[in-house]
């Protein structure tokens, strides 16, 4: 948050002071009518960006991050009976392993709880984490030039040590064990420790491939295991992998779950924040993620924070 402070008055042999706060707080979500008509609604809710947890800076304020923000959109979807059915709008590369399977596992208690469709549309990438993430809707639609698939894991590290000797820096780490800075920038890693990161990256290897058999009924775990290695696949392959269900437009997502839900007409609906705008399906929400996908101009800092490696769903060439 940011602050300023002004002076006021000058009285006497002193000032007085006080804090004003510029940025104020977000406002709770609104519902904005996108389109249709009828009193039955369907959410169309936005996964954009690089999945993560951390808050967002908009202008002066800080917004919730997008675990958060999709946690409070499927609250006010819960509480709404009118609301029938969800169409996730995806376009992402994907992201932390973490803040993947929160919205996963959010997304799956919210059909449990309250029995309603969720329809995920890929929009111009669900990868890895993007994917992820779509695996809990009942149906995919992928755009027909939409990218999707890289299933697997990926941690990014950096080794610096060749680079500091060059300049004259040495790196010294006072550590309880000699594994306390296993992965750490400032040497190479031994063989012995890429092992352990390896078995960690196997893991949640593992714990992809079972949410992916547990969405895609249609798959065997021998058929996804082949189909993990990490490489991308455009919308007609992941259509004829069994990856998606059927190839449209976002208006083919939105008819499809008004389908799903049994209803003949609906309202098309989405959440946002007093002072953002949504004109039509294809309006991005203010906040909703980053939509620079151009990976090539992804932050290192937002992969490799304080020299932490980070474990990612996302496919980073």
């Amino acid at each position: 948050m940011l602050f300023a402070t002004c002076s006021l008055l000058l009285v006497l042999n002193g000032c007085m002071f006080f804090s004003v706060n510029l940025a104020p707080a977000p406002a709770p979500l609104e519902e904005k009518v996108i389109s249709g008509s009828g009193k039955d609604k369907i959410l169309l809710m936005d996964i954009s960006g690089v999945i993560s947890e951390k808050e967002k800076e908009s202008g002066l304020t800080t917004m919730p991050g997008m675990v958060a923000r999709v946690k409070e959109e499927l609250n006010k979807a819960a509480d709404d009976r009118r609301v029938k059915a969800i169409v996730l709008r995806i376009d992402s590369p994907g992201g932390g392993v973490t803040a993947s399977d929160i919205i996963y596992h959010e997304i799956r208690a919210f059909q449990r709880q309250t029995g309603k469709k969720v329809i995920a549309e890929i929009m111009d990438l669900g990868t890895s984490g993007g994917y992820y993430i779509a695996v809990s809707a009942d149906k995919i639609i992928a755009q027909p030039t939409a990218v999707t698939g890289s299933i697997g894991v990926i941690m990014l590290t950096l080794n610096l040590e060749g680079l500091l000797q060059k300049i004259g820096v040495e790196g010294i780490a006072i550590k309880s064990g000699d594994k306390k800075d296993m992965g750490s920038p400032l040497r190479k890693m031994t063989p012995e420790e890429q092992k352990i990161l390896q078995g960690v990256i196997d893991q949640m290897y593992e714990r992809f491939l079972q949410v992916v058999v547990a969405g895609r009924k249609n798959l065997d775990p021998d058929r996804v295991r082949k189909l993990a290695d990490g490489r991308i696949y455009t919308a007609q392959q992941a259509l004829e992998s069994g990856l998606v269900d059927q190839l449209g437009y976002l208006e083919e997502a939105i008819a499809l779950a008004r389908k799903e839900a049994g209803l003949t007409e609906a309202k098309v609906v989405t959440y946002y924040r007093p002072g953002s705008y949504r004109d039509n399906i294809y309006s991005q929400t203010a906040g909703g993620g980053n939509q620079t996908l151009n990976l090539i101009n992804v932050d290192l800092h937002s992969l490799v924070q304080d020299g932490k490696p980070q474990f990612m769903y996302l496919w980073m060439p």
